[in-house]
């Protein structure tokens, strides 16, 4: 891609966001009023206006479909116009999930927890005493889903580090929809004060959470590995917040399977630290890892992809 080309190539977190608070509290509202019964065609008719006037959201998700295909070796996944249309339905879906798991609608026993580490055992332990942690989430899948974890964590408070400049509001639209254990927290650089807050947070016992697999907004705060086969710009925030603040790191991962919603909670890093001059290394690495993961839960439900920008753009130079 040459210097122009680069120039006028947005970063998603500027891009206009197409009414998205307008429709978010809209679709709040019409889901306290008349419940999702009625909302869930309406919605499903502005998801498709989106996708026919998103020529650039179109073209991300079948070049995603297209590299899942190619990496995984499965011929199904192949992005026909159906697919690719699919993909945009599912994400309607979510919405309307993400609204009830707001409203307090979602129950517990609707969704499945996978600990295999046991960190669900962690988490009550800040009710006594303990540290927080840190949690790496993905926008493939329900990330809000995230509230029933604190929900499962015993009222454990959830502070979500976000990139969006709308930060103000989405919290409003959560208290207003009832959340009050989860707070959003923008995040632009990992300057001394935010360091310093996000500290106190861990030693009160709360923790923290963060998406790892969103382009991040300084080009200074990235690190390029293979996802999926070819190279893509992945953020080093959240590794680079972790070894400073010398707390552990979690993967969470919050997928539907089947109709029902599966949080998975997998140990990652005990104690990330570095040596001296390692430090971007040890975060490539990190990253690295971080990114395999991901290609194999995009497996589990590869229609859950939500990133509706050209992802591995970003790497080209």
């Amino acid at each position: 891609m040459s210097e122009a080309q680069l120039a006028t190539q947005q970063h998603w977190s500027a891009q206009r966001e197409r009414g998205n608070l307008l429709l978010m509290r809209f679709t709040a509202f019409v889901a306290r009023s008349c419940g999702r019964r009625l909302l869930s065609p309406l919605l499903h008719l502005i998801v498709l206006y989106f996708f026919l006037t998103g020529r650039r959201a179109r073209r991300s998700i079948r070049e995603y479909l297209e590299r899942l295909a190619a990496w995984s070796g499965r011929a199904d996944l192949r992005p026909a116009p159906r697919r690719v249309f699919a993909q945009f339905m599912a994400f309607a879906d979510c919405l309307l999930d993400r609204l009830d798991v707001w409203r307090g609608a979602l129950r517990l026993e609707q969704v499945r927890l996978l600990d295999p580490d046991g960190l669900r055992a962690q988490l009550l332990a800040t009710r006594q005493g303990g540290r927080g942690q840190l949690l790496v989430g993905t926008h493939l899948g329900n990330l809000d889903v995230c509230r029933a974890l604190a929900e499962l964590g015993e009222q454990v408070p959830l502070n979500v580090l976000v990139h969006t400049h709308h930060v103000a509001h989405l919290n409003r639209l959560l208290g207003e929809a009832g959340e009050q254990r989860m707070r959003l927290i923008q995040v632009s650089e990992l300057d001394a004060a935010l360091m310093l807050d996000l500290s106190q947070r861990l030693e009160r016992g709360e923790w923290l959470a963060m998406a790892g697999d969103r382009v991040p907004l300084h080009d200074g705060r990235r690190v390029a590995v293979d996802f999926l086969g070819r190279p893509a710009a992945f953020a080093q925030g959240p590794w680079l917040l972790a070894g400073l603040l010398g707390c552990p790191v979690n993967l969470m991962c919050c997928l539907k399977i089947d109709g029902r919603y599966e949080i998975r909670l997998e140990r990652f890093l005990d104690t990330p630290t570095w040596q001296r001059g390692q430090r971007d290394a040890a975060i490539a690495g990190w990253a690295q890892r971080y990114a395999d993961r991901l290609a194999q839960w995009c497996l589990l439900a590869p229609q859950q992809w939500f990133n509706f920008y050209p992802y591995w753009e970003s790497t080209d130079a």
